[in-house]
């Protein structure tokens, strides 16, 4: 009998037929298999034939369907990626989609990281990076705090950064990762003082990377996994620095992608014995978010999808992102009636100059000591506390015997004792012969630190501690602290937000120049640009 198509090509005619070109060699091959049957005399006879052709055909429209069906979900995964979702959320907000309570809420922020840097100016890490930087300059730079000297912009935000965070006294974001979300100020002033931004492009990009950071926190856990949070602030700082630069969505995306492709910081920064760089971490990720969008800017494009591809984010890092690129959308409020960049709302300012975790313990111990006539009378503490607390700053064995500050101030064992036995945490408690005193390491050796399944249920809407305080008599004295001062859910008021920066800040540029810091600060709205704030900062010959 004689087919209808014949010849070693008839299965790539009937491909043709069905699908034009688009399906791969493959699968033409893989067609030929009932063709060559058709062809021979066992299935010579007419309904054979028939039923091989129908099978065959059935074939074709299925690899068809599916390579369409493929054409059209990458094509449409290609153009709503996360990247895709920040870079588009990034663009579209204006400053006057930010709630009154928004925007002071920056102004109070700016504040209190402008104190936390001044604070830490002339601290080791600070002033090596001040140091290295000094030899570098640009004509269109950023002011690193304190000076009058202008570096590149990723330098400057690298060095700032330094001085914002070092202290560990800047504000904070517990989720499912924590985070220090003012450090990115660093990167937001840096390249908004280089583009001559002014104060309310300013204190949008901050929301925006707020938003941003805060939001990929309660999307995933990635230090379970090995990584440390400022992976997150990569991604931040860029989108906040391309909003500055008021770049299109498509090179904000590309400054997404750039960021993404080498952010990722190993969690070793914060287990064992720490080093400066626990305190300059994110400084490095404002750097390289700042690098990332100056980068974007003049052309250079980066790999996706950054997140969701094949060897990207997610699949690198072992974690999930779930939908959370469906919170990155103008109809969308963190806090109901305060807009879509509102995430801010819902940080906590830290009023001692130590780990967040333990703030409510400190708090506690505090409340204690004024019940305690003799402190002599102490013999052992006991904090309970959740999780959280008990994995990141009250496990490891050198949280008993600190050797350097990036330890001290997290050591819950530490913090607390001190607070309890000297009535006060300031930067004092964290100098190397208050920690290291022989009477202060003894007593640490009575401290214990408890898991509570009760408090590990409240994090992080609360952030609890249980402090037991037994004396000499047998008494034990008890106090819990589920908010501490500063929490989001137990504000400061702006005159204990400005309270906190006096007391870092004049003792370093007098009170005359710190008064006008936050003159300025309150009025930055205004502000057509930064250069008089900077230039407040500066510290005195």
């Amino acid at each position: 009998m004689n087919s209808p198509v014949r010849g070693a090509h008839a299965s790539s005619v009937l491909v043709s037929a069905f699908c034009g070109d688009e399906l791969p060699l493959h699968a033409v091959r893989s067609l030929r298999v009932p063709l060559r049957l058709m062809r021979s005399k066992k299935f010579a006879r007419q309904n054979a034939f028939a039923s091989t052709l129908r099978a065959c055909a059935l074939r074709i429209a299925q690899l068809a369907a599916t390579r369409f069906i493929g054409r059209l979900q990458l094509h449409f995964s290609m153009t709503t990626t996360l990247a895709h979702q920040l870079a588009n959320f990034a663009c579209s907000l204006q400053f006057e989609d930010l709630s009154k309570n928004v925007v002071h809420e920056v102004k109070r922020r700016v504040i209190d990281s402008l104190g936390c840097a001044l604070g830490a100016w002339n601290e080791e890490p600070c002033t090596i990076a001040r140091n290295v930087v000094s030899d570098f300059s640009a004509k269109s730079g950023a002011t690193v705090i304190g000076t009058s000297h202008k570096a590149p912009p990723d330098w400057a935000a690298f060095v700032n950064g330094c001085c914002i965070r070092y202290f560990d006294y800047n504000d904070t974001y517990l989720s499912k990762e924590p985070a220090h979300p003012s450090d990115n100020f660093a990167a937001v002033f840096a390249i908004g003082e280089s583009v001559g931004a002014t104060g309310k492009e300013i204190i949008l990009a901050a929301a925006i990377a707020y938003e941003v950071q805060c939001r990929l926190c309660d999307a995933a856990s990635i230090r379970a996994r090995g990584w440390d949070h400022p992976t997150y602030g990569a991604f931040s700082t860029a989108l906040a620095c391309a909003k500055l630069m008021k770049l299109d969505p498509e090179r904000t995306r590309h400054a997404v992608n750039i960021a993404g492709v080498n952010c990722a910081a190993f969690r070793q920064a914060r287990v064992g014995e720490l080093s400066h760089w626990k305190g300059v971490a994110f400084a490095n990720a404002a750097r390289h978010g700042v690098y990332a969008a100056l980068l974007a800017r003049a052309g250079m494009t980066g790999p996706a999808p950054i997140f969701e591809g094949q060897m990207g984010f997610e699949k690198q890092l072992g974690v999930s992102l779930g939908d959370v690129a469906s919170v990155f959308d103008k109809r969308k409020e963190a806090i109901a009636g305060e807009g879509p960049a509102s995430m801010i709302l819902k940080t906590s300012i830290k009023f001692w100059p130590a780990e967040y975790h333990s703030q409510s313990a400190i708090e506690a111990a505090l409340f204690l000591r004024k019940q305690i006539e003799d402190l002599s009378q102490v013999k052992s503490m006991v904090i309970e506390s959740h999780d959280a607390s008990v994995d990141i700053i009250g496990s490891e064995p050198e949280k008993w015997r600190p050797q350097q500050r990036e330890t001290a101030d997290h050591s819950l064992p530490y913090i607390t004792a001190v607070a309890l036995i000297d009535g006060e945490v300031t930067d004092k408690q964290f100098a190397p012969e208050r920690f290291t005193e022989p009477k202060i390491v003894s007593f640490l050796q009575n401290v214990k630190v408890e898991r509570n399944d009760e408090l590990s249920a409240l994090y992080a809407d609360a952030v609890a501690n249980i402090v037991h305080v037994t004396l000499a008599d047998g008494r034990t004295l008890t106090k819990r602290v589920d908010y501490p001062l500063g929490n989001a859910k137990n504000r400061l008021k702006d005159s204990e937000v400005e309270g906190k920066f006096f007391n870092l800040a004049a003792p370093k540029i007098t009170k005359t120049s710190a008064d006008r810091v936050v003159e300025l600060c309150w009025k930055l709205d205004e502000a057509s640009d930064v250069s008089q704030l900077m230039k407040s900062l500066e510290m005195p010959h």
